[in-house]
């Protein structure tokens, strides 16, 4: 059986303001103001809305010039 979509309220009910606007709008937040800017526990990143694994801790990169060099 598909799994049906939340809407809108049911959304709301299970992320704050901030996070349904960065997840579900397409938001963004200010440069360097995140909660995990300057982060360094180890662990597993998980996406908030399904809770699906993202990366982890191990595959964060740190550079002066605050970009991934590929």
């Amino acid at each position: 059986m598909p799994v049906r979509a939340k809407n809108r309220v049911e959304w709301l009910r299970n992320l704050t303001s901030e996070q349904y606007r960065i997840t579900r709008q397409k938001g963004t937040e200010p440069a360097y103001s995140g909660r995990y800017h300057d982060f360094n526990e180890n662990g597993m990143y998980r996406c908030i809305c399904c809770g699906n694994d993202l990366f982890s801790s191990g595959a964060k990169f740190s550079a002066k010039a605050k970009w991934p060099a590929f």
